[in-house]
């Protein structure tokens, strides 16, 4: 898969996906970095620690956080895009679900859009995304685990799969080539503490689907609620499921401890590819 570019070899490989929430209310890193030289510092300290994908993030999509409009998401993020491609050579992806602002980072150099609800929030981004012929990653989201109960843990993953279908079929239709395409199992959203641990158990079963896969579980609340830790106390558990994912032979991880993250992983595959 070419993400800017950079070829990205999904089948051999877990890459690294670096967050930089330019947000002043994200649940971990909210307000940190909304200067433009404390901007350039981490994008710099991201790519020594061994960044391999940027994901700008204008909009916190914590639970119960405030929605913003079109016009304030692009004046965050549209700036930031621009100096860290006038600085640095590295993929950029672009953490929205609004089709207004990934056409707005497309025009800033975007190299990928992150859309939290799998193109089925806004039917237009399907269309953006097809024509500007960048790759996208689509993750599973539903209005919430108390508006759309499972009868059981069983059925969690078959309802998973079936959604991201779904949002294939709105990718597909639109033109997007299935070489351009993400899947992220959603891992604290629209899902209660025990949908969260279950879909951590069995994130191999989206393989099925023959795509690329991500998983973006740094310092989510289920890692929290188990350790009974804060955001900034959340490490080990973030390791874990990055193990998880490599370990399912998922192609990406989204975390904000790269350095760490990077080491597991790389420990991990020398182990995995021993003879």
């Amino acid at each position: 898969m070419k993400i800017g570019n950079r070829e990205f070899d999904t089948s051999i490989h877990t890459y690294i996906m670096g967050i930089l929430n330019i947000t002043p209310d994200s649940f971990s890193d909210g307000g940190l970095y909304q200067e433009k030289n404390l901007i350039l510092k981490r994008v710099e300290e991201m790519i020594e620690e061994g960044c391999d994908i940027i994901d700008i993030g204008g909009e916190s999509t914590r639970p119960g956080h405030e929605k913003i409009s079109d016009d304030e998401e692009i004046e965050r993020v549209t700036p930031v895009i621009e100096l860290i491609k006038a600085n640095f050579d590295i993929p950029i992806s672009l953490d929205t679900y609004k089709s207004a602002v990934a056409k707005a980072g497309i025009e800033a150099g975007i190299d990928m859009v992150n859309d939290i609800w799998g193109l089925k929030y806004d039917r237009v981004m399907a269309k953006v995304i097809a024509e500007a012929g960048i790759p996208c990653c689509l993750m599973h989201n539903r209005k919430s685990a108390a508006e759309v109960p499972l009868k059981s843990n069983q059925d969690l993953i078959s309802i998973v799969i079936s959604d991201l279908q779904t949002c294939l079929t709105l990718a597909t239709t639109a033109g997007i080539p299935n070489d351009k395409i993400i899947l992220d199992p959603g891992i604290g959203f629209g899902k209660t503490y025990e949908e969260n641990l279950y879909i951590l158990k069995h994130l191999a079963e989206l393989k099925s689907l023959g795509y690329p896969c991500l998983l973006g579980a740094s310092r989510k609340s289920v890692i929290g609620l188990t350790l009974d830790l804060p955001t900034s106390e959340r490490l080990e558990g973030t390791i874990i499921t990055t193990v998880m994912a490599v370990m399912s032979g998922y192609a990406f991880v989204r975390v904000h401890d790269i350095v760490a993250n990077k080491r597991s992983i790389k420990m991990l595959e020398a182990i995995l590819n021993a003879r």
